[in-house]
């Protein structure tokens, strides 16, 4: 809008460049901000709250706090991270005012009333232990020997809803006993510095022998949504570059993709770009690939590949995700144990597609609820590895069911 403007008004105003910043943004991008203004221009920041804290721009006078901020909280009745925009704190509005006057004197205008300060904002952020899933939390408190949670003095106790479902999810993934004590696959998934979720298909890539192919994806997941890049004059192009990566069987498979080609490419930044990747984000996977790799000698699983096999890989995801399903009903995609109506993302490789079995790796409420990075499955792969969870009749298909065939009788026998 600021660009938009600014051209309309043509040579009546001095020159603005208008620079965004967010983690997202590619290096190149981001370094943009930092360089110095041409003389007789103005430079104008579009900021997260990236700016609110983590970098000093030199030479910022004016800051403009609209008073709001996005933030990740977690359901844990459904399971789902929302990411709602709310108001910030007042030690987020006074942090944000802060950064006017670094270089020199400078002013902060707060697009909100001094009494909305004063007697809308809280006074500080709801601390994150408090708004997201406690699975790794509860499995390394386990881990060191810390074994009634209830009762653990925690500096920011977390929701007791959200910490009975962790113990509950951890249950049903075989790191906890009946009794709540750490089983041996519990103490191994606790090696490894990732969800549990993430930590068991890691564990059972060894029975499906396909441990190189899940290490990539788990290393893939870990890095969140920032793997493409779409900008905003390029969208056709992006689009395209990323439907190049697509394999059937989804978007777990089309990640692994990614990084395989990448590997090929002798993990070359030219390729990155040529395909609207971010380079940065295939780094860091790369890293976190390296030191999971590490650590699988601890946990005793050998490195084995699937050479394309890719049911394999797949088997192996819904050993650790078979908590969550979808299945397609005639109103949509349902879960399968909560019967929450939920929304293949659009940027998914399966979203025209419509497979009737699908597992997620999170749920997401923005617009709708959207399921990120889907995988079609078997609903029979569920009762092979998650036998104690799901129960037969839950996996039936409804639709499937015909009308006994019995051979009505005529008006004359009915009499």
């Amino acid at each position: 809008m600021l660009q938009d403007r600014c051209r309309r008004l043509g040579s009546k105003i001095r020159e603005l460049l208008v620079l965004p910043i967010y983690a997202n943004l590619p290096s190149d991008m981001q370094a943009r901000i930092f360089q110095s203004t041409p003389p007789g221009a103005r430079k104008v920041v579009v900021a997260t709250n990236i700016a609110e804290t983590s970098l000093t721009i030199e030479g910022i006078i004016y800051v403009l706090d609209p008073g709001f901020c996005k933030q990740k909280s977690y359901n844990p009745r459904t399971g789902m991270e929302s990411l709602t925009v709310t108001p910030c704190s007042k030690a987020s509005a006074n942090q944000r005012a802060g950064r006017a006057g670094r270089v020199a004197a400078g002013k902060c205008f707060r697009l909100y009333t001094a009494w909305a300060y004063q007697h809308e904002l809280e006074e500080t952020t709801v601390p994150e232990i408090q708004r997201t899933s406690l699975g790794n939390v509860v499995l390394l408190l386990k881990s060191l020997g810390i074994h009634d949670l209830m009762h653990f003095d925690f500096l920011d106790p977390p929701p007791y809803e959200t910490l009975l479902l962790a113990l509950e999810q951890l249950y049903a993934l075989g790191a906890l006993n009946h009794l709540g004590e750490l089983t041996t696959s519990g103490r191994k998934m606790a090696e490894l510095p990732v969800d549990p979720m993430l930590s068991k298909m890691i564990l059972a890539s060894e029975k499906y022998s396909c441990s190189e192919e899940i290490l990539t994806v788990a290393a893939m997941l870990s890095v969140n949504n920032s793997i493409f890049y779409r900008p905003k004059d390029k969208v056709v192009h992006a689009d395209n570059a990323r439907v190049n990566f697509f394999l059937p069987g989804g978007d777990h498979l089309v990640l692994l993709n990614v990084y395989t080609q990448w590997a090929e490419s002798g993990y070359s930044s030219q390729w990155c770009y040529e395909n609207f990747v971010q380079f940065r984000s295939m780094r860091r996977a790369r890293d976190v690939r390296e030191q999971l790799e590490g650590l699988l000698e601890r946990v005793e699983v050998g490195l084995s590949s699937c050479q394309g096999d890719y049911i394999r890989v797949r088997k192996a995801i819904t050993a650790g995700y078979f908590y969550h399903t979808a299945r397609l009903t005639r109103s949509g995609y349902r879960t399968v144990k909560q019967q929450q109506t939920v929304f293949i993302h659009p940027n998914s490789s399966l979203f025209e597609e419509q497979p009737r079995w699908l597992l997620y790796h999170e749920l997401v409420l923005t617009t709708k609820e959207f399921m990120r990075q889907v995988l079609e499955i078997e609903s029979s792969w569920l009762l092979e590895v998650a036998p104690h969870y799901y129960k037969a009749k839950e996996l039936e298909d409804p639709h499937a069911k015909k009308m006994p065939k019995k051979i009505g009788k005529t008006r004359e026998e009915l009499g």
